[in-house]
């Protein structure tokens, strides 16, 4: 995977000239004549708020010029980002089955085997479902040429546009009505789908129709089980 410009996505060789530590000149993009990524010097939370804010151009940046193949180990951080996407989707059922369960010292063996073993089926079969119904629902996106790399860049994108996933653990600390879980979740599909337009370059409705047939179908299922 090649640099980006972050204003237009044309791929780029170099971000920027090193001249001395610390003495960098940003390169611009041959195709819009603007500087390629100004988000290099810009500070972590400005990343964050532009991320919040659903620019394209800070999905570009963390995509494709800081989630680089050649500078980080993509295999490794491809499956610590689906161990925290499992774990805090495992929480969240957690989270929407403690208001239906009678938690308390007088709670049996049985019946605490049995929430989690729900709770187990809601995680695996369900996001197992939504990864498959995704990646059949985008097909249509690609090329058909398109190869398996391809296909892991499109997971990793989603997995790491969930991070609106994380403010489930304020829920720890605070007490919230549970209709912020569902609050998050339209986040979270919001969030995949502006990872998705940039990724793969398609229109935004057929991004927002593959990311709300999998987001269904995921619900569906978990729905089924609960």
């Amino acid at each position: 995977m090649e640099y980006r410009c972050v204003q237009c996505g044309f791929r780029i060789k170099t971000l920027f000239v090193q001249y001395s530590p610390g003495n960098i000149r940003l390169m611009k993009c041959v195709n819009c004549k603007a500087v390629a990524d100004e988000y290099i010097e810009c500070e972590l939370m400005i990343v964050l708020i532009d991320l919040i804010l659903h620019k394209p151009k800070a999905y570009r940046h963390v995509l494709f010029n800081v989630l680089n193949h050649e500078r980080t180990h993509f295999q490794g951080l491809l499956w610590k980002s689906l161990v925290g996407f499992l774990v805090l989707d495992a929480y969240r059922s957690l989270l929407v089955k403690r208001p239906e369960e009678e938690w308390g010292t007088s709670m049996s063996i049985s019946s605490f085997f049995w929430i989690y073993r729900k709770m187990l089926m809601d995680v695996f079969l369900g996001n197992y479902m939504f990864l498959c119904s995704f990646l059949f629902a985008i097909r249509s996106l690609l090329k058909t040429s398109a190869q398996f790399s391809r296909f892991r860049d499109l997971l990793l994108a989603i997995l790491i546009s969930s991070y609106f996933k994380i403010l489930l653990t304020a829920m720890m600390v605070w007490e919230f009505p549970p209709a912020v879980i569902y609050i998050i979740d339209l986040f979270v599909l919001s969030s995949n789908t502006v990872a998705l337009k940039v990724i793969t370059k398609s229109t935004m409705n057929r991004c927002i129709g593959a990311c709300f047939i999998a987001h269904a179908i995921k619900f569906c299922i978990t729905q089924a089980f609960a």
